[in-house]
């Protein structure tokens, strides 16, 4: 029983690396425009100049995601993000706006849990491992998430730091970029890539 798991194992790592190998050939999203994506309100907060997201808070301090047109089901998404200045609370969220992966600064915790699902009615159940070591709080970091079914797996900047298992994550929806409401914030993106698995 010990090594049928350890190959089962095994084998779930040599397709998720295919599956991630496919998202890597992909030309970036949101280079030259929003096409293919839609903010929920507040459209000025979302400035793209020369293949960089810049999302600002405004006066009023309300939310507002970036939401692709498309649903998906397993998806990858690899994409950089900056800390500008500010409290920076953002994420991705996964097909709905109950599941997210982090970005920042949590506004519950007050504390960094960039790479840890937030997934709503249970705050953080698991943390991501070995952020501190790979995080770069002033310059670009790479995050890569892969969701297939209930499963989300995060890398960041390269080191894989979170595996978890949704009980309320959904078949299909569409991906979102967060600007979280009530901080005052400069987060930027770019290099987005996004690709549904088959």
């Amino acid at each position: 029983m010990k090594l049928l798991s350890l190959a089962v194992v095994a084998l779930s790592s040599v397709t998720l690396l295919s599956t991630v190998a496919q998202a890597d050939e992909l030309p970036p999203t949101l280079t030259k425009s929003l096409d293919g994506w839609k903010p929920s309100t507040l459209a000025h907060c979302w400035e793209l100049e020369d293949g960089v997201l810049t999302v600002t808070s405004d006066e009023s301090r309300k939310g507002s995601t970036l939401w692709t047109d498309k649903e998906y089901g397993d998806f990858i998404i690899e994409l950089e993000f900056k800390s500008v200045s500010g409290t920076v609370d953002s994420g991705v969220f996964l097909r709905q706006e109950n599941d997210q992966i982090q970005i920042g600064i949590s506004g519950s915790l007050k504390r960094d849990m960039t790479a840890s699902p937030y997934i709503g009615g249970k705050g953080y159940p698991v943390e991501a491992t070995g952020v501190a070591d790979v995080l770069k709080a002033d310059g670009w970091n790479a995050m890569k998430v892969v969701a297939v079914g209930n499963d989300y797996d995060v890398w960041l900047n390269g080191k894989h730091v979170c595996h978890y298992e949704s009980d309320t994550a959904v078949e299909r929806g569409p991906v979102g970029l967060q600007l979280h409401p009530g901080n005052e914030m400069v987060v930027q993106f770019r290099s987005v890539r996004l690709a549904e698995l088959q």
